[in-house]
């Protein structure tokens, strides 16, 4: 009996028909499922460069409300119907709705186009890598979070790796100098979206993703549109629809939902350690596509933003208990763009 074990063993290995081996399949799966928000991040990161691309082929206004007005209309189809299904259970949240719109679509997004006219896409990529510590931080505030030794810490490395960056590589000059407009927009863009995420686990939202993510949108386009009417306009061209058209499309409908679906399979918490990589993504892409050179400050501060992500994530010594018990959701868009 054994014997037969032993001979018949090695044939359903190396028989290329054979289902693969049950240690096998669920590495294979989850490597395959890492692809899913790895896709977004990627996506995500390669936005802030056409943030930068979009420098003179478009004003910020423009593009920021262009963007969200032809999303919009690319959902509605999908999106309108079942927004009017659910139309009871959304109106007692219109102003939740449109606070998220405003938050996460309308001051982030004009904030970061605004940024790419004063500094450099690396520079947006660091400060972005900000956003898991500060989220983490107005959940102490605003949600009763237990607060960490690991948040802490990890929230001043954090901050120094950041100061670090905006100065150059020097405090003194960032001391006498002070923080450029363009870094100043990009921290106020990262500080709004960090809100948005807070307040999207807050209030619990009736809707499922794609009517909420619809619903945002539409108070995006609403908030924007007058800062449109009353900006220069460059018009819709060659030179400027490659960036319009990667900002609806990859960014505002195919990234959200990519990366729902890797929080769906991996967990939100495995989820955010690939967040971490937009920054390295950014600085990369920025040094081979645009030229941006790549200097030793750009590097130790990543790397100490990183360190103290890490350290907020993974050290959790309690200093302060939780409040109370709330029980963590994925974010239902969950994206940088």
């Amino acid at each position: 009996m054994s014997a037969d074990f032993v001979r018949r063993r090695p044939r359903l290995v190396s028989d290329p028909k054979s289902r693969l081996p049950p240690i096998r399949r669920p590495l294979r799966r989850s490597m395959v499922n890492f692809v899913l928000p790895l896709t977004a991040v990627l996506i995500w990161s390669a936005n802030v460069i056409v943030n930068k691309l979009s420098v003179g082929h478009i004003f910020p206004a423009e593009i920021a409300f262009l963007r969200w007005f032809a999303a919009a209309l690319l959902l509605t189809p999908l999106a309108l119907p079942a927004l009017w299904r659910a139309r009871r259970a959304a109106l007692p949240h219109l102003a939740q709705y449109a606070t998220l719109g405003v938050l996460g679509m309308a001051i982030y997004q004009g904030l970061a186009y605004s940024a790419a006219h004063y500094t450099s896409a690396t520079n947006m990529g660091i400060i972005l890598a900000l956003l898991p510590l500060t989220t983490l931080a107005l959940a102490v505030i605003v949600l009763g979070d237990a607060l960490s030794a690991g948040a802490l810490v990890g929230g001043l490395l954090s901050v120094f790796g950041v100061l670090l960056v905006v100065g150059h590589g020097s405090l003194l000059h960032l001391a006498d100098q002070g923080i450029g407009i363009g870094d100043a927009m990009m921290a106020l863009a990262m500080l709004a979206y960090a809100v948005y995420c807070v307040l999207l686990r807050k209030w619990r939202l009736p809707l499922a993703p794609l009517p909420s993510l619809y619903a945002q949108i539409l108070f995006a386009v609403i908030a924007l549109l007058p800062f449109y009417l009353v900006s220069e306009k460059a018009g819709v061209s060659m030179d400027n629809l490659p960036q319009l058209a990667f900002a609806t499309i990859p960014v505002s409908i195919a990234a959200p939902f990519i990366w729902m679906l890797g929080v769906a399979r991996i967990g939100p918490r495995r989820a955010t350690v690939v967040i971490n990589l937009v920054p390295i993504f950014t600085a990369l892409i920025a040094a081979f596509g645009l030229g941006e050179h790549l200097a030793a400050y750009h590097l130790v501060g990543g790397a100490l933003i990183l360190a103290g992500v890490a350290l907020g994530e993974n050290w959790h010594l309690p200093i302060r208990k939780a409040r109370e018990r709330i029980s963590p959701i994925p974010d239902e868009l969950g994206n940088v763009r």
